[in-house]
Parts: structure tokens; sequence; C-alpha cells
């Protein structure tokens, strides 16, 4: 009889899916400013006690992915709510250390998890610019101002200072899983954690990347009870992006497809 004075649990759901950063010409990645409001927005519903996160990103920009992190962590930090992670496809990079802002993260066996490293690519044209009779004539104010130009020969100091900055850059990445999986980390069983490599959610999980294995509706149910009532907090796309959308021309479409996939496509997808 005193069931309907029961108190229903509410959880809010932020989804994170895509390359992170700006990417493509209208700027469909996820970053800070566009993911700012609705993570504010899911912590501040007072109601909810927990937020739960979906991520299916391949990774993507080194900046927004600390900057979402952070933004998530002091979020939970600020409203004393608990953060549970979802990672579907894959969580990889970017991806993953954004789902590190999780109390717990959870995976579909099949995700892809990982790759805790820094990368950086390009192409070198000289040989082929010099094959079609085309000359590069570069002018900077400032010795280090054309480092690594595609067009020109690579110099052994410009390589030293990108190694210097990626080592950097890998420590942070490092840091951040270090503290937010603390004794999870299962150091000891002969894998190196932090060389880059991907695993499966099921690997992951043996390794202390994630807490455990289900998706979200299954792991919220089991949690909070049948009756948990899910809030779904998402930005949603304005007339005027759909209507700029729809008017892009078709090079520009595929230009910005190849630049998506290029990305996810390291990790099979």
């Amino acid at each position: 009889m005193f069931s309907f004075f029961k108190k229903k649990k509410i959880v809010s759901h932020i989804r994170l899916s895509g390359v992170i950063g700006n990417v493509g010409k209208f700027k469909q990645g996820i970053d800070y400013s566009s993911q700012e409001e609705i993570i504010k927005k899911a912590f501040s519903l007072k109601k909810a006690q927990t937020v739960a996160i979906t991520i299916n990103s391949p990774g993507g920009s080194p900046v927004q992915s600390h900057l979402i992190y952070k933004l998530i962590r002091n979020q939970a930090d600020k409203y004393k709510k608990k953060v549970i992670v979802f990672a579907e496809d894959v969580a990889a990079s970017g991806g993953y250390l954004i789902a590190c802002s999780g109390d717990e993260i959870y995976a579909n066996p099949s995700s892809i998890i990982g790759s805790i490293g820094v990368i950086y690519s390009s192409f070198g044209f000289k040989d082929l610019i010099q094959k079609i009779g085309v000359q590069r004539r570069v002018y900077t104010a400032g010795k280090n101002k054309s480092t690594l130009d595609p067009f020109l020969d690579e110099k052994e100091e410009d390589i030293k200072r990108l190694k210097n900055i990626q080592l950097e850059l890998h420590q942070e990445f490092i840091d951040v899983v270090e503290e937010s999986r603390k004794t999870k980390l299962k150091k000891d069983i002969g894998v190196e954690l932090f060389s880059g490599e991907f695993w499966s959610g099921k690997k992951s999980k043996d390794l202390g990347l994630i807490d455990g294995l289900g998706n979200s509706e299954q792991i919220l149910r089991e949690k909070f009870g049948d009756d948990v009532e899910v809030k779904i907090f998402e930005k949603s796309k304005g007339w005027l992006a759909k209507k700029l959308s729809s008017s892009e021309n078709q090079a520009d479409k595929i230009l910005n497809l190849i630049e998506e996939r290029s990305i996810w496509q390291k990790y099979g997808f």
C-alpha cells in the first residue's frame, strides 16, 4: 500500500558520438563548446543522483578530450553525482580519455577500448612536386615556422621537437587513466597498457580498463530497478544548421566523410 509513495530513481543520460574536435565543414564532431550546455543541464537535474554517459568515439583532439573530461568531473564534484559511462562500438584514444570521467565504465564484449597514446600523421610530397615541375617557395619570420612542412625535407630537430610534445601529451593521458582507474588497473599481467594498443571490451575488463560488460539499459535497470526513469539530454539540430547541411555540395560531403572515416577505420569501422 506504500508503493505509491516510493521515490522513483531518475538518471540523466548524455550521448557523445563521433570524432572529437571540429571535424568537417559544419563542425559536427564532439567538442567542448557544443557539449558544455548539455552536460551542465544533465548534472543540474536535482532529482537525478547519477549521470549516465554513452560514448562512441575513436578519439580526435587531445585538447577537446581533456576539456570534456574535466567538465564532466567538475560537474560531478559540484553536484555530488555519480558518473557511469557506457562504451558502444569504440571508446578509444580521446574517446577512452573521456570515458575515464566515469566512476564506473561498462562496454559490450566486442567494443574497442584503449589506444592510450598520441599520434601525428602526415605525407611527404617533396619528390612529387619536383617530378611535376613545381617549385616550393616558403618565407618565414621565425626559423621553426615551417616545421614539418610536407613539401620540404624532414629535419631531425623538427621530429625531435614533435616527439617531445607527443611524450608530454602521452604522459598527461596516462596520468588521467591512472587517476581514474587507480588500483583497478592490472599492470602485473604482462600487458603494456599505455603502448597505444587497443582491446576488445572483454579483454579490457580483464585489464581493469573497464568495470563490467553490458549496455546502458541493462546496467541501469540492474542498479536502479525496472522502473528507473532515464532523462535524455541531447543537443537538437537547429533549422539553420539543417538547411546549411542540406545545401552542402557533394565534394564537401565526400571530403568530410573521408576525414571522419580515416579516424574510424583504424579500429575497423
